[in-house]
């Protein structure tokens, strides 16, 4: 039996979206430009890292999705593919502005104290491994452990591995949105087949990838300490915030009277997702964690303890609560999953809470503490969170605008996903 809808109406980006969207980037700007003025400059690059690797992260979850399902060869999701599509599209833009807030906290330079205490000439970011002389014999700024890792962690190479990493996914996106776009216009199985063998090429490019992207991105702002699950933290990371952000514009969407077939057995599935990897994160939490703990090397034992100190303390155990416990407790039961309202705050709360988690992974290690646990996180986080939100919402909306049918209407699973039940 064939399920009747209309998929030639287009998503309008106009009203109150576009309006509140241009007013968060306003604050944004605002917020950015409060915290270089103030004198915050160290504090200000980190949230704009932090917040430019979030960015990225949640439009490269966008082309993970869509991956996986045709690989998996799902019927389920296919309804609900556009939403994906348009965090894909947003890809080029988020790498683009990632690539900038890099380049510019790795060539602009202010005075600081360098590890042995001394005055000295620092990049904003990533100032323990790209310092000048840092890997230079006779120069006050030498570290041996660094210079030993320099072969890897040089600015070249450090920028070309960035590129190519964001340049093929995002490419690998984009092939996957015109080809999808190709099948509603052909029909027939001839652009499914090479959505397919896409989304085989990006999977295997990105397992090997990703780990090294969060190596690159995040963790060497602490290129002392290293850690092999690191990598497979961030992506779970990426996977659980990608999917809550999918959720919500689900949500949001069908709330003002767009894709309306769309059902509570398609977002109990989304919650399912986000439940089970809230739980695959917390494992990689605590593994990371307690083989830390176990093997008791200074080196490594230093990253926890800094997360350890007074003004950091109260919100490593925050994070720990909000990214596992909240989607246990309400993200469990089947009932929960299929109530709209209560899936909707679940999302809110594990954007916030990976938030917190990328604020955990960049703030002590750059920033360092500074009075008390409560004025670690002010006006300067919250105003480069709400830029980037709007920033998002605007890129993203204005994508979904431009597809010509809010479902793909030719794909040949279609009808499995409108008939999907639970």
């Amino acid at each position: 039996m064939k399920t009747s809808y209309s998929f030639d109406e287009q998503f309008e980006f106009k009203g109150r979206a576009k309006t509140w969207s241009l007013i968060m980037i306003a604050v944004g700007l605002i917020g950015i430009a409060y915290g270089f003025l103030s004198g915050a400059g160290e504090r200000t690059f980190a949230n704009l890292l932090l917040m430019g690797y979030y960015f990225t992260c949640v439009c490269i979850c966008g082309i993970f999705f869509c991956a996986v399902q045709y690989v998996a060869q799902a019927g389920w999701s296919v309804s609900i593919l556009r939403i994906p599509q348009a965090f894909a599209k947003v890809l080029p833009i988020a790498a683009v502005v990632l690539l900038v807030i890099i380049c510019s906290g790795l060539f602009i330079t202010h005075t600081g104290l360098n590890e042995e205490g001394k005055q000295t000439v620092l990049p904003y970011l990533y100032k323990q491994w790209a310092l000048n002389g840092v890997a230079t014999k006779g120069s006050e700024n030498y570290n041996a452990v660094i210079a030993g890792k320099s072969g890897f962690l040089n600015v070249p190479f450090f920028l070309t591995r960035i590129v190519l990493y964001l340049g093929c996914y995002s490419l690998l996106g984009w092939l996957l949105v015109k080809y999808s776009n190709n099948e509603d216009e052909l029909g027939g199985m001839f652009n499914y087949k090479k959505s397919f063998k896409v989304s085989v090429l990006f999977l295997v490019i990105f397992g090997f990838t990703i780990p090294l992207f969060a190596f690159d991105s995040i963790m060497s702002l602490e290129a002392h300490w290293f850690s092999t699950m690191f990598g497979w933290y961030n992506f779970a990371a990426l996977w659980v915030s990608g999917m809550a952000a999918i959720t919500l514009t689900l949500i949001l969407l069908r709330q003002n009277g767009y894709i309306q077939w769309v059902t509570v057995d398609h977002l109990h599935n989304m919650g399912q997702l986000m439940f089970g990897f809230s739980v695959f994160w917390t494992y990689l939490w605590f593994g990371q964690f307690l083989l830390t703990w176990y093997a008791n090397l200074p080196e490594e034992a230093a990253y926890f303890y800094r997360r350890w100190e007074p003004e950091f303390k109260p919100w490593f155990w925050l994070n720990i609560v909000i990214n596992f416990a909240t989607p246990l407790l309400v993200l469990m039961s089947r009932d929960s999953k299929r109530m709209v309202k209560v899936l909707k705050v679940a999302c809110i709360i594990l954007i916030l809470g990976h938030w917190l988690d990328y604020w955990q992974m960049i703030m002590p290690g750059t920033v360092g503490p500074l009075s008390h646990w409560y004025t670690e996180i002010g006006i300067i986080e919250a105003a480069v969170f709400v830029g980037f939100a709007g920033m998002f919402m605007f890129f993203m909306l204005n994508a979904l605008s431009k597809f010509k049918s809010l479902a793909p209407k030719r794909h040949p699973l279609l009808e499995e996903s409108l008939h999907h039940h639970i």
